[in-house]
């Protein structure tokens, strides 16, 4: 079978090779951490073609106004150049240049960003505009995007956007975060009275498979407040999240 972690990296792996999840299948039985190496120098090889040109781009933009290079960055140069040049950019022109940006720009951008090489850029956006882009990515349902920025944010900014991010949303996007240590911290962050709230998006969208993942992820107090949660569920949903919690050898974890 393959593990949670397994099939979370495939579904990362897909993404950045702009392919579907089912043709990576013979992947399947690779150990997770392989496949993350796998995907950063996949990414990194991406990035890193055409760097002497992107730098050159980068210095010459600050010739610009950053009102100017703003409105040439979204009606000319497109998403994936703006973020091939963001991770060349100077720190402080690069912030000043996204304030201007539209949410529907920055969140295009975002989806082909490596936020490892943008990261000063990342903290500096101001909590509103990340909340806006938040809450764009989630209405494109791209869990991926969101879950490769979080650990990249500042708690507040992480709160803030919580708001935006429905509980069927959240499963999903801790189900591909890009680093598992932060699942815990952003539950950490949630109010208490969502946990209910997660455990009913799970039986309604038959999501158990993130829940028993996030379950993995968080400390003793909030699973078992989320376990809590899930065995105040109708009989109905009880019995299918105990169904897959065997079909994914996790009966330990509902078992609080």
């Amino acid at each position: 079978m393959t593990s949670l972690a397994t099939r979370a990296e495939l579904l990362k792996l897909a993404r950045v090779l702009r392919t579907e999840p089912g043709r990576l299948d013979f992947l399947a039985h690779v150990d997770p951490a392989d496949l993350r190496k796998l995907r950063e120098q996949v990414t990194d090889v991406l990035f890193d073609a055409n760097k002497a040109m992107l730098e050159r781009m980068a210095a010459a933009s600050r010739l610009l106004p950053t009102a100017v290079l703003a409105t040439i960055a979204e009606r000319t140069f497109g998403p994936m150049l703006c973020a091939r040049v963001a991770g060349v950019m100077e720190t402080g022109r690069g912030v000043e240049v996204a304030k201007r940006l539209s949410p529907a720009f920055l969140a295009d951008v975002a989806a082909e960003l490596d936020p490892r090489r943008a990261t000063g850029i990342i903290v500096r956006i101001p909590t509103p505009t990340v909340v806006r882009v938040a809450e764009e990515l989630v209405s494109r349902e791209d869990w991926i995007t969101v879950g490769r920025f979080v650990g990249h944010l500042p708690d507040p900014t992480v709160a803030a956007s919580l708001a935006v991010i429905h509980d069927a949303a959240l499963l999903q996007i801790a189900f591909v975060l890009d680093d598992k240590d932060h699942v815990g911290n952003v539950i950490r962050l949630l109010p208490e009275a969502r946990f209910g709230g997660l455990a009913r998006a799970a039986a309604e969208h038959d999501l158990w498979a993130a829940t028993f993942d996030l379950l993995d992820h968080v400390g003793p107090a909030h699973r078992a407040r989320l376990v809590a949660a899930v065995a105040e569920l109708p009989a109905e949903h009880r019995d299918r999240a105990a169904e897959q919690a065997r079909e994914h050898g996790r009966e330990d974890l509902l078992a609080g």
